[in-house]
């Protein structure tokens, strides 16, 4: 097993987040579907008196990648490998996201993502409670949204936080997460398990690699849209997540090859 906890300072409160978050998965989710590939929205609906996470909103995706990954994966991976089911739990500030492999690898691969949404500068060392064994493996990585390095295929002007003319932005001082306000963290705790002995420890490295390039990515767009989503309240966000689900339909099947080709 892998365990990586990534942690990314955001300039706003946790209650701007939670709408920010929605806005951003649910366009990212569109730049990225197209010529068969993308996000399949199965369910998106409420649930109450969960034992674990309480009430919130649960979503069942299904992630369709054949263009998404290495070719060393496609070449050993048979049709039904490169297809993922994710099962997610947002009672924000708390969100458990489970992805799978039911067609093909079955138990042996399981991504599981917990976050906590904590006001402060990732000062926090073990908001997730781990055991001690947990933080034996545990590695922390800490995320910045506008100097870190990227792809220089990733790169878009429009989501550059240190060009950001927007309120909050930009985001120019090379020790902005010491003094913005307002602040908070995404504690994002990632445990990759792949039991399949010859590859396993490419594969789950390859995994924890993606997901740094997906948070950095996913974060930026986030923060950079905010004069877009700032207005909005949660009903809004329904409403659009709605119009959406359709729209994924038309152009997973319609429209061609989208977004981050080959992560």
């Amino acid at each position: 097993m892998i365990i990586k906890e990534f942690r990314v300072v955001m300039p706003l409160t946790v209650e701007e987040y939670q709408v920010g978050q929605l806005y951003a998965v649910v366009e990212a989710s569109k730049a990225e579907t197209g010529g068969g590939d993308g996000v399949e929205v199965l369910v998106n609906e409420p649930f109450t008196d969960h034992p674990e996470y309480g009430s919130g909103q649960y979503t069942h995706k299904i992630y369709h990648l054949q263009s998404k990954v290495p070719g060393w994966i496609k070449a050993i991976a048979p049709e039904g490998a490169l297809r993922l089911e994710e099962k997610a739990w947002n009672a924000y500030p708390y969100c458990k996201t489970v992805l799978t492999n039911p067609d093909y690898m079955k138990k042996g691969f399981t991504l599981s993502i917990t976050t906590w949404h904590k006001p402060g500068r990732g000062e926090l060392d073990n908001v997730h409670n781990l055991d001690s064994s947990k933080l034996a493996l545990r590695e922390v990585i800490p995320i910045d949204i506008a100097n870190d390095s990227i792809k220089p295929a990733d790169y878009k002007e429009e989501y550059d936080p240190k060009k950001y003319n927007h309120p909050r932005g930009p985001l120019t001082d090379p020790n902005w997460k010491q003094t913005v306000e307002p602040v908070m963290t995404c504690y994002k705790l990632v445990e990759i398990e792949f039991i399949w002995r010859l590859i396993q420890g490419k594969v789950e490295r390859f995994i924890g690699d993606v997901e740094k390039r997906l948070f950095t990515n996913f974060h930026r767009q986030l923060f950079c849209t905010h004069y877009k989503w700032g207005e909005m309240n949660m009903n809004d966000i329904r409403a659009l997540e709605e119009e959406t689900k359709a729209e994924l339909d038309r152009q997973r099947q319609k429209e061609g090859l989208k977004g981050t080709a080959e992560m």
